[in-house]
Parts: structure tokens; sequence; C-alpha cells
């Protein structure tokens, strides 16, 4: 009996299927991911109290409106672009840039308006930037 042998066929591994599989694990794992909120992190911020200094020079006094006016040390701005802010600070501080910078914004104030009285003030060099709060009735520190 005379057996043939057949000719050997090379194995091969079809990679379609296993980069089907790592594809959707890609995604599923991309899509899971974005669920995560990140206004769910709880924080426990620090608490300061108030310390009364005497400066030897006033503050320049920022005040942001409602609307998005800018006041410095009670003049208004003219306008609300960056470099007229910019021009009414360096008017108002003149080349002293130790001097404390206060910012009093109105609690409806667009957030973008204060930052962007920070930004201005910082780049100009200032280093003692501060934010005017008030104490709310029945807070903490009232008691």
């Amino acid at each position: 009996m005379k057996l043939q042998t057949r000719p050997r066929e090379e194995p091969e591994v079809n990679l379609t299927s296993l980069i089907d599989v790592v594809l959707l694990l890609l995604v599923f794992f991309m899509v899971s991911t974005s669920f995560l909120k990140e206004t769910e992190i709880r924080l426990r911020l620090p608490e300061a109290e108030a310390v009364q200094r005497s400066e030897a020079e006033p503050p320049i006094v920022i005040t942001v409106t409602a609307d998005g006016g800018f006041f410095v040390d009670g003049r208004e701005v003219i306008n609300r672009r960056v470099d007229t802010l910019r021009r009414a600070i360096v008017e108002a501080a003149g080349e002293d840039r130790s001097r404390p910078v206060t910012i009093r914004a109105d609690a409806r104030t667009e957030h973008q308006a204060v930052v962007t009285a920070m930004d201005v003030a910082g780049r100009l060099g200032f280093t003692k930037i501060n934010i005017a709060t008030v104490n709310s009735p029945g807070s903490p520190r009232d008691e």
C-alpha cells in the first residue's frame, strides 16, 4: 500500500479577530473612564483668620461690578478691554509694584472678570494680590 503524503500546509494565524477584540476592549475602556465625575471630589479647605495689618501704603483697589465693569481706585475704566485695565492700574500704581492690590468683586460677577483683573495685576508684577470678602451672618467665625 502506497500512502501518499500530502504537502504540509504552513499554519496561519488569523489576527483579524484578535485585532477586533483588542479594539473593542480599547473602546470599552475609553467610554467607561469618561464617566468619572471630578465634581464629586470632597475637599476640606483650609481656614484662615483675618489679621489686621497696618500697611505703609494703601492698596490699589480694583472693583469689579456685577456686569463686569472695572473701577481702579474709584475711577471707572472706560471699557472692559485688558489693555485699558492695564493702563489704569499702571497709572494708579506708577512704578511701585510692591503695593498690595485688593480686588473687590460683586458676588454676581462672572468669574472671568475677576480672573482677568488678577491676571493683569500679576502680569504687571504685583505679588500681593488680595480678594476682598465679607463674613456672612452665622458663619463659624462670627461665633
